[in-house]
């Protein structure tokens, strides 16, 4: 988490994500039509990944209708109930509620009631 949300700061989590995971070629990166996305040195950062990039028409929510639920659901189930003194307090706080909770225990019902991490694992090509 940053205070903004600044070219820098979506290049480094794109490098953390690629650092802890192996995606597979085909990888499409959806976002919004934010600067920080649309930033040459992001572009060439997904491109020397062989990340396509895709980015929703103006106005258009539907295209990232799965990231609006995320955070919906990140609020409604965990930030709204909390009052955090430090900006730390929180990164700390969200971070466990994704990587603890989220990813390995909540269960989906689009991913057939699996977590995502159980949904993974079952679907990985060997």
């Amino acid at each position: 988490m940053g205070v903004r949300l600044t070219v820098d700061l979506a290049e480094r989590a794109l490098t953390m994500a690629l650092a802890n995971r192996t995606p597979t070629a085909g990888l499409l990166h959806h976002s919004d039509r934010g600067s920080q996305y649309a930033a040459t040195s992001d572009q060439q950062l997904l491109a020397t990944h062989g990340i396509t990039t895709s980015m929703s028409r103006t106005g258009n929510c539907w295209d990232n209708a799965c990231v609006e639920s995320f955070f919906g659901t990140l609020k409604r189930e965990l930030v709204y109930h909390r009052h955090y003194a430090t900006r730390e307090d929180a990164t700390q706080d969200i971070f466990e509620y994704i990587e603890v909770f989220y990813n390995r225990k909540r269960r989906h019902s689009t991913l057939g009631y699996d977590s995502p991490a159980e949904y993974e694992a079952r679907t990985a090509v060997a």
